[in-house]
């Protein structure tokens, strides 16, 4: 039998998958509020474009898309919500068309999205490149993510999953983990949802928010640490990639005593025992995921017990997260292909082979581990402050006495050559307001930000004020002005 000559061979290793990106011809982007999370991504991949409501750059990133005209919508209440204004925008739909190749408008990456998102980018011929909505939010579930845990047979903080009546019925089911208690609730971020109880009055601070939902995640408070972990489910297995520190609360940088508010890399954190119990989870964590239908890009939250090491998963992440930008632009990333190349491969047209065994190996190693770490710098007093001036998105160099100068314009971290340089993402803009919880900006640099004993370093705190210190505001007049204007308080952006 005659071979057909438009048969499609199959891509053949990492350097077949990288030269099948770099000759593509289709549009691809991510659209969501910034492009922190998967920076760098058009450099990897021909074509692709970032579509963003916020503008990092003064529009000098040549692959950033930001339409130039506000138009009147309802008050943003979640990142679905900028996604959804951003793919009803008369400039976006035109950006979108003017870009169609062979009459097909490409492939979408968001941070998050909901089932309406679906429906407009179906509308405008968009693939998104992610499992669908409804199974998303299932997953993100923090109650549900436990009953995946349990099935994969990875170990959880000692846990109860039920509704709340009140204290007295708190205290009733809860009583096997202690006095000392966390709860969250099914969905949340950085901290939001997450509650610390330990009397009658802590509970009775949060009660409105822990008895009005159907279940909860209770659970014994552990004296730990915080680590990520991000991974691919492919359809050859899952890609691992090595177990980041957390930055976790810190008042310096967030006002939400668990919120996230950034990551390090580098080769030797925590013990080597630690690391590859953490590898084996998420593997067994997301190849549970392929078999609940889930595949593609995913972060896991490890909590690592400092009173006996034990490693307990905290919580899923069906998605690219903020601390992707840092998984991504590591050695071990450069040398193969970033996560999210092995995420579009599971959207691409065309078959692929590839050891999963090998590249997981590969990426364990200490030599394909630098140090990179980022601060991801919130306003943290109960201000409102109209903003007259913002540092700029490019490379930063400080100086002896703490100062820090702006020195050029940069879209990627690794223009940072040396520890007395940071990459600065600028998010809160000239002509904007900074409110309690507002996203300020991301610092990017060489090096670790906390000690051994996950205590902020000196120099983060001098970068830290030093960024803050760039930014100059005064008290807005308008007060009821002001206050509409915070819409975004609510949710992170990243």
């Amino acid at each position: 039998m005659a071979k057909k000559t438009n048969e499609v061979k199959p891509l053949k290793g990492l350097s077949d998958i990288r030269r099948y990106f770099h000759r593509n011809e289709e549009p691809i982007y991510f659209i969501s509020a910034t492009n922190f999370n998967l920076l760098g991504a058009d450099e990897w991949i021909k074509g692709f474009k970032f579509i963003c409501y916020i503008e990092c750059f003064n529009g000098l990133h040549p692959n950033v898309f930001s339409p130039k005209e506000e138009l009147p919508h309802e008050e943003f209440e979640s990142i679905e919500d900028i996604n959804n204004y951003l793919l009803q925008h008369p400039e976006v739909e035109d950006y979108i068309k003017s870009r169609k190749k062979n009459g097909k408008a490409g492939k979408a990456m968001f941070l998050m999205f909901d089932e309406k998102t679906e429906k407009l980018a179906r509308k405008l011929g968009l693939e998104i490149c992610f499992p669908s909505a409804k199974m998303r939010t299932s997953m993100d579930n923090k109650v549900n993510t436990n009953r995946i845990a349990e099935k994969a047979g990875v170990a959880c903080v000692p846990y109860v999953l039920s509704n709340v009546k009140d204290y007295d019925h708190l205290r009733k089911i809860s009583r096997k983990l202690g006095d000392e208690l966390v709860i969250q609730t099914p969905f949340g971020d950085s901290g939001h949802t997450t509650f610390f109880i330990s009397n009658k009055e802590e509970f009775e601070n949060h009660e409105e928010e822990i008895v009005k939902e159907k279940e909860v995640k209770i659970m014994k408070r552990i004296n730990c640490r915080g680590s990520a972990i991000e991974a691919c489910v492919t359809r050859h297995g899952t890609i691992v990639a090595p177990l980041m520190t957390e930055l976790v609360g810190f008042p310096e940088l967030t006002p939400y005593k668990g919120g996230w508010c950034g990551n390090e890399i580098y080769a030797d954190a925590f013990t080597p025992e630690i690391r590859r119990k953490a590898r084996k989870y998420t593997q067994l964590f997301g190849d549970q995921l392929r078999k609940e239908g889930y595949n593609g890009y995913f972060e896991l939250d490890f909590l690592i017990d400092q009173d006996n090491g034990e490693v307990y998963l905290g919580e899923l992440n069906p998605r690219v997260t903020g601390a992707s930008s840092i998984t991504n632009h590591a050695v071990f990333a450069l040398a193969d292909a970033p996560l999210f190349l092995f995420h579009l491969m599971e959207w691409a047209d065309v078959p692929y082979d590839l050891s999963v065994k090998a590249i997981n190996d590969r990426w364990a190693r200490p030599e394909n581990i630098d140090t990179w770490s980022q601060l991801v710098i919130k306003h943290t007093k109960d201000s409102i402050e109209y903003i007259t001036k913002a540092p700029p998105t490019g490379i930063w160099k400080k100086f002896k006495d703490g100062s820090i100068e702006f020195d050029r314009m940069d879209s990627h971290r690794r223009a940072v050559e040396s520890e007395k340089e940071a990459f600065f993402l600028r998010i809160a803009r000239e002509g904007g307001y900074l409110y309690e919880g507002a996203d300020m900006g991301i610092l990017v640099m060489r090096g670790r930000l906390m000690t051994d004993d996950f205590k902020l370093t000196n120099r983060a705190r001098e970068w830290i004020k030093a960024i803050q210190d760039h930014y100059i505001t005064e008290i807005p007049q308008n007060e009821e002005l002001a206050e509409e204007v915070t819409e975004m308080a609510g949710f992170k952006l990243m």
